[in-house]
C-alpha cells in the first residue's frame, strides 16, 4: 500500500486518503501521478511564493473529481473535511481543483490564483514528456483507443463537451492536447521545464509516424 507521511497533520491525512483511493488505479491517474504533482508543485511554490499548505492540499486533490474519473462532485471537500481541514481552505483547495483540468485547445484557463496556477502548470508537466508519453499510451488503453488511426485528423475542440465526447486516437491526443501544454503554462519554472519535455514528445511522434509507415 502506499505511504504518504507529513508534517502537517491535515497534509497527511488526506495524502493517506488519496493514496488509499489511488494506489490500484491504472489510466495514467495513478497514486504516482499524484505524489509527482504533489512534489514538483512544491517546488514551484517555494520558488513563486504561493501558500504552500494550499498548494500541498490541491496537489494531492486535483484528481478526486476529475470528470475522466467518474467520482461525485462534493467527495473532495468531504475528504478535505475528513482530514480535519478548516472551511477556508476546503473552499479554497475544491476552487483550485475544479479549475485544473484541461478543457479543449479553444477554451481559455480559468485560474486566477498563484496557487492554482502552480497546481495547474505541475499537473500539465506530468502530462507531457517521458512519463507523459506513457500516461498517454495507458489511459488510451485503458479506454480501449486506437494507438493512431491514419485517416484522423487531430480535433481543436472549441467546448469542453466537445473535448470530453472525443475518442481520437492516444496519437491524436498528442495534437489535440499535449503539445498546446507548453504555452500555457504560467510560471517561468515550468515554462522552462516545459520546453524540454515538448522537445521530447516531439522527437517521440516523429519516430512513431517514420516506423508506422515503414521509414525508420
Amino acid at each position: 500500500m502506499a505511504l504518504f507521511i507529513h508534517d502537517d497533520p491535515v497534509i497527511a491525512a488526506f495524502g493517506g486518503l488519496v493514496a488509499k483511493e489511488f494506489e490500484r488505479e491504472a489510466s495514467g491517474h495513478d497514486w504516482w501521478h499524484v505524489w509527482r504533482v504533489w512534489r514538483l508543485a512544491r517546488k514551484l511554490a517555494r520558488e513563486e511564493g504561493a501558500d504552500l499548505r494550499i498548494v500541498e492540499l490541491a496537489a494531492l486533490g486535483h484528481d478526486v473529481e476529475d470528470h475522466k474519473l467518474g467520482r461525485q462532485p462534493g467527495t473532495l471537500a468531504a475528504w478535505l473535511r475528513k482530514a480535519g481541514a478548516e472551511a477556508e481552505t476546503v473552499a479554497r483547495v475544491v476552487d483550485v481543483c475544479r479549475r485544473v483540468s484541461f478543457r479543449g485547445a479553444g477554451v481559455a484557463d480559468e485560474m486566477p490564483t498563484l496557487e492554482g496556477q502552480i497546481v495547474q502548470d505541475a499537473d500539465r508537466l506530468d502530462a507531457i514528456g517521458a512519463i507523459g508519453i506513457a500516461r498517454t499510451f495507458a489511459y488510451g488503453g485503458s479506454r480501449e483507443r486506437k494507438l493512431f488511426d491514419s485517416a484522423e485528423k487531430a480535433q481543436l475542440h472549441q467546448s469542453f463537451e466537445a473535448y470530453r465526447s472525443s475518442r481520437s486516437s492516444s496519437l491524436m491526443h498528442f495534437y489535440e492536447k499535449l503539445f498546446l501544454l507548453a504555452d500555457r503554462m504560467h510560471t517561468p519554472a515550468a515554462r522552462r521545464l516545459a520546453r524540454e519535455r515538448h522537445a521530447f514528445m516531439e522527437a517521440f511522434v516523429a519516430r512513431f509516424l517514420a516506423e508506422w509507415e515503414g521509414k525508420a
